[in-house]
């Protein structure tokens, strides 16, 4: 072979290996997010602070509401979701099983305001436990994010603390939480429940008063849980792995991230809640940041945790709870 063809060979090798490594990273991904709240911190890192693109991942977002993101995803219409291990968990004692590989948040991150003046009207005092302001709830209109989400699994379960049925002593309806904060302003609604920091906007404007935070320690029977669940089909593990591996390693590294650097972190949410004001923002962030562990993988007691919220909810029935969770989750990918 002369020096020339030699050299023709190389170049066409190497430009080969310059194409397999281009499509190799050329992964596309949809992906479902059921809200824009800072319980879904890790997702906006993982994309802003560029590990997405590092692990050569391509993600389109779809803004489904509450479980139609779940539904996303076992319809394959999506490929990964960031939901509540107690959605992931009713979904599998139903016989649609998904698989989890992450989870970036390990404690309820929900919360229920009622209208301040509402509540004043009805008696409402601070020292009172959450079972008796949860008594204030009779015969108000509570705004959900979604029915059937956990954030209906809040209301439902602050309800029964209460001593209430959720179904026939309140008016339950859905919207979107900036929503939310306006309906309430403007009394459409006597109440709400959702993620910081829209639950912060409405008490720090003096528009309503607190009734239950799981963030806040008002739930703790239920902590751990798996409340930002990462999870996929499983076959989606199986016969591209490598979708997994990239996506549980963007996101232990945005967790990494959030625990690493505070002011890069605090800059992406600035951003991403540009419209919000900065202190309300900074006092949500304050809670939130507490709730998401440097270590993302998942444990049988957030299972567990997680499938009792959503029991005592009244959203799973007891013949329907799962006494084992084989095959629905690894720590593979984010070891």
């Amino acid at each position: 072979m002369t020096a020339w063809s030699k050299l023709t060979a190389l170049a066409a090798a190497a430009a080969f290996c310059v194409a397999s490594n281009a499509k190799a990273a050329d992964i596309d991904i949809v992906f479902a997010l059921p809200s824009s709240t800072l319980t879904f911190t890790s997702v906006f890192i993982a994309e802003d602070a560029g590990f997405f693109k590092a692990e050569g991942l391509k993600p389109e977002f779809r803004n489904l509401v509450g479980v139609a993101s779940n539904n996303a995803v076992i319809g394959g219409s999506a490929d990964f979701s960031v939901g509540t291990a107690a959605t992931f968990l009713r979904g599998a004692a139903q016989g649609q099983r998904m698989f989890a590989i992450a989870n970036m948040v390990d404690r309820p991150m929900v919360e229920l305001v009622l209208r301040k003046d509402v509540a004043e009207a009805a008696g409402y005092k601070e020292s009172m436990t959450t079972a008796e302001k949860a008594k204030l709830l009779k015969g108000k209109t509570i705004a959900v994010q979604g029915i059937g989400s956990i954030v209906h699994a809040m209301q439902r379960l602050v309800a029964g603390m209460g001593g209430l049925d959720p179904d026939k002593d309140m008016t339950v309806v859905s919207m979107e939480p900036p929503a939310m904060v306006a309906a309430l302003k403007t009394k459409q609604i006597d109440g709400y429940t959702t993620s910081m920091p829209f639950t912060t906007q409405s008490i720090m404007e003096g528009n309503s008063v607190m009734i239950a935070s799981g963030p806040l320690g008002d739930l703790p029977n239920y902590t751990p849980t798996g409340y930002a669940f990462l999870y996929t089909r499983p076959e989606v593990c199986v016969k591209e792995r490598v979708k997994c591996e990239k996506m549980g390693r963007a996101f232990k590294a945005a967790n990494n991230f959030i625990h690493d650097k505070p002011d890069e972190t605090w800059a992406i949410l600035k951003k991403r809640f540009a419209t919000m004001d900065e202190k309300l923002l900074a006092a949500a962030w304050e809670v939130t940041k507490k709730a998401h562990p440097r270590d993302i993988s998942i444990n049988v007691p957030a299972m567990v945790n997680a499938q009792k919220f959503s029991l005592d909810a009244k959203l799973l029935e007891p013949k329907d709870t799962l006494d084992k969770f084989d095959g629905l989750w690894t720590t593979d990918f984010v070891k």
